[in-house]
């Protein structure tokens, strides 16, 4: 598959593959997934491949998620993002997010959904969601709360704050923060450790542990057939036009 989007390296055991589109601040857009699906897939099948970084280009962002630009009346179209969840989890190999800028509503779930997180110490977290008429039912909430905890992850999503890099280290949402011109040495010191460590190992252990929260794969896939009718309504599209428009939303005739 030809990139354009994203880049992708294979290089000393571990595969790099960095969101490409700085100008958008590594925003995604259909084929933006498709073609990280595609290197996923080619890291899960290359043998000399025994860890993965997921990063955006430039150091603004690592990813602020679906680009509303690209977003119609009925949604982001051929976008399956929850194939790219599932690649992520399921490779059987570790997968670490190098944060080095905002990781920000769609590109926040795909740092949380990493088996591992470090981050710059200028990288900004948080969810936007409920903010531009959208959600992620699936990975992107239930299993946050598995992560930080029941009550931070409703005050994620539900007041779609942004969070600093010390905030989301002191809260568990990322394993480490290094100053950013540390960012890259720090990601690949880690690398080399897990390539020391039995692959076999850190495929069961992966596996072991993925099992615990597998059925939110599931429950994904329905919540995002419904965000696909969601994002027909009035109410959804008030959001992304509020957003286009560089406006607060008004929802307030929406409440039931």
């Amino acid at each position: 598959m030809e990139l354009t989007d994203v880049l992708y390296e294979q290089r000393s055991g571990t595969a790099w593959i960095t969101i490409n589109r700085p100008e958008r601040r590594n925003a995604f857009r259909g084929r933006t997934v498709r073609e990280l699906a595609a290197c996923f897939e080619d890291a899960w099948h290359a043998r000399d491949v025994g860890v993965v970084v997921l990063t955006g280009a430039g150091d603004k962002a690592f990813c602020s998620g679906g680009d509303q630009k690209e977003r119609s009346e009925s949604g982001y179209e051929e976008m399956d993002v929850t194939v790219l969840h599932g690649l992520i989890r399921n490779i059987p190999k570790p997968v670490i997010a190098m944060v080095n800028g905002y990781a920000i509503g769609g590109g926040h779930v795909l740092h949380v959904v990493c088996d591992l997180s470090v981050a710059a110490d200028t990288a900004v977290f948080g969810q936007t969601g409920p903010r531009v008429g959208s959600v992620d039912p699936g990975f992107g909430t239930a299993y946050l709360a598995r992560v930080v905890g029941e009550k931070k992850a409703r005050e994620i999503w539900y007041l779609c704050r942004q969070y600093t890099a010390a905030e989301a280290l002191a809260m568990g949402l990322v394993n480490k923060v290094v100053p950013q011109a540390e960012l890259r040495a720090e990601v690949e010191a880690w690398c080399a450790e897990l390539l020391a460590k039995s692959p076999t190992a850190l495929k069961l252990a992966k596996y072991s542990m993925n099992a615990d929260s597998e059925h939110m794969h599931g429950i994904g896939a329905l919540g995002f057939s419904a965000l696909k009718l969601y994002y027909t309504t009035e109410e959804a599209q008030e959001g992304a036009r509020a957003f286009l428009e560089k406006r607060p939303p008004d929802f307030r005739k929406y409440v039931k």
